[in-house]
């Protein structure tokens, strides 16, 4: 690592993702600077985190919940400039220094700080999946143009990016996406078609934040992973495939042409992860747990089934597809997995939904940013109408 420490922006920096990221920093001292916080809302857990790390700008877009973190600073951070509203993390993003941007706000609302790092040409952690899930094709293609790099912090595309580094691309045969199987792995359909809110929550072996646990219920986070797995890797959306593991000790794995496979293993701990994006392309002592072969007894492996978590195969077909598939997939199941969450719809819904919206929107293979969230929108507004129409 430089002598001088990296210079970090974290966006979403009070979620799930962004506490690992603190507690990463935190375990590494000398090793980073946080000079900018982003998030939407939480602005108690915001105002401890400017306190410890004294940014030269923290960022909420709620602009009530901007003004509290104001009131709760005032006369604490003297070095700190607070900003709020729409435009205020891409705007960070843009007037900071900073070497490294760790993207970690759930949805496409960290989609546009995500792109201005990128055409930055910043190095780039991406734990927000939606931001190549809906704008694949202008990430990659702002990340050339640029230079930046694209460093994945999902436990798979991190362990299928070290897998990668085994062989030349030519000689990919396979990528094997690991899933959990989220807990209801062995649930008939019937049973799953009355589980709850609570029922999603529990999930086996990961803790994660709501949205992204209830993606992991329906599979839909595989769905979304194989998606940005073709454009973080270039590959053929047929050569991705899904096998379910559910100690999730293997988080991945590369085929290649010879027979060999290479799988990249540790404990569910996303500080693992985290810490090798924010330290590419060094490795440090790490701060997570650590696997222990003498009490590890066995692992299972099998195949999805796609009749119960029909949102799987979404996947494929939006990675085949491209264009504004994917920003259609995505926002018709942010507006479901809410829908859920409030008891506006029943958990086998969430699916059927974002397949309806995807099915039936606008179609554009070379989307502008503004055509994607006009198809964002879209599909907001076709899942509250089927919402509005259950009700009745």
């Amino acid at each position: 690592m430089s002598s001088m420490p990296k210079r970090v922006i974290i966006l979403g920096s009070t979620g799930s993702i962004g506490g690992n990221v603190i507690d990463v920093a935190e375990k590494l001292p000398g090793e980073f600077q946080i000079v900018g916080l982003g998030a939407q809302k939480s602005w108690q857990k915001m105002a401890d985190q400017v306190r410890r790390w004294r940014p030269a700008a923290a960022v909420l877009t709620d602009e009530s919940a901007a003004e509290r973190l104001t009131d709760a600073l005032a006369g604490d951070a003297d070095r700190t400039q607070i900003w709020s509203g729409p435009d205020a993390l891409a705007r960070m993003v843009k007037e900071l220094d900073a070497d490294f941007v760790l993207s970690g706000i759930v949805g496409i609302a960290g989609l546009a700080a995500t792109l201005a790092a990128v055409e930055k040409g910043l190095s780039v952690g991406l734990a927000n999946k939606e931001s190549l899930v809906v704008a694949g094709e202008l990430m990659v293609d702002a990340a050339r143009r640029s230079g930046a790099m694209l460093l994945p912090v999902d436990s798979e595309h991190s362990a299928i990016f070290q897998s990668l580094h085994s062989g030349r691309h030519e000689e990919v045969e396979r990528i094997l996406l690991t899933a959990s199987g989220g807990p209801f792995r062995t649930w008939p359909i019937e049973r799953m078609a009355d589980a709850t809110v609570e029922d999603a929550m529990r999930h086996p072996t990961w803790k994660m934040g709501p949205k992204i646990t209830i993606d992991s219920a329906t599979m839909m986070n595989k769905a979304l992973e194989i998606i940005e797995a073709k454009w973080l890797f270039d590959i053929d959306p047929d050569r991705i495939e899904v096998v379910i593991h559910p100690e999730s000790i293997i988080h991945s794995m590369v085929a290649f042409r010879d027979g060999s496979i290479v799988a990249q293993m540790g404990r569910p701990d996303m500080r693992t992860p985290i810490q090798y994006a924010m330290t590419y392309p060094h490795r440090l002592t790490g701060c997570g747990e650590r696997l222990d072969f003498n009490r590890l007894e066995r692992m299972h492996f099998e195949p999805p089934d796609t009749t119960r978590f029909a949102s799987l195969p979404l996947g494929h077909d939006v990675a085949r597809r491209g264009g504004t598939a994917g920003a259609a997939l995505n926002a018709a199941n942010e507006a479901a997995v809410e829908a859920f969450r409030h008891g506006e719809i029943g958990f086998l819904d969430i699916a059927q939904l974002a397949k309806r919206a995807l099915a039936g929107h606008d179609f554009k293979p070379r989307p502008t940013l503004n055509d994607l969230m006009r198809v964002d929108a879209a599909a907001r507004e076709d899942v509250a109408a089927a919402c509005l129409a259950v009700k009745r």
